[in-house]
């Protein structure tokens, strides 16, 4: 994954894409941070969280973008989302994700929102990076409600 990353950035530095070698760029130096933080080079998986984490961080933009009618920025920063999600696993459809909770229901059988720990230990590593966590969270809320 970390290979594919930065071969993409010397791709797009030799095809003179600004706004892919912007995004690639950004990715990079978090995934530098990253490695500084745990002083070791990123797995797979953990480069998958740091990109998740960009995407993130781009979607809460877009929220405040909207409140102040930026249409340009939204724009801008949704183009960024689709060059990030390029790098993630195939994303799970809801069905697919309510599939794998309804599994895990049956296996904790929760009996309040209590168990709402419980259930994302077990719900989080099968759906990890290919699905929304906080669609999944609130799914599995509104099953336990």
């Amino acid at each position: 994954m970390r290979n594919q990353i930065l071969e993409d950035l010397k791709n797009a530095m030799k095809a003179q894409d600004k706004p892919k070698l912007a995004v690639i760029r950004m990715v990079k130096s978090a995934m530098q941070m990253e490695e500084l933080n745990k002083k070791r080079e990123l797995t797979d998986e953990e480069v998958i969280d740091v990109i998740s984490k960009q995407i993130k961080t781009r979607k809460e933009s877009i929220k405040e973008f909207e409140k102040g009618a930026r249409e340009d920025l939204i724009e801008a920063t949704s183009k960024e989302i689709d060059i990030l999600t390029a790098y993630l696993p195939k994303q799970l459809t809801d069905e697919e994700v309510i599939e794998i909770i309804e599994k895990v229901f049956e296996k904790i059988k929760p009996e309040s929102s209590k168990d709402m720990g419980k259930i994302m230990k077990e719900v989080t590593p099968l759906v990890k990076g290919k699905a929304d966590m906080g669609k999944v969270s609130s799914i599995i809320r509104e099953k336990l409600n």
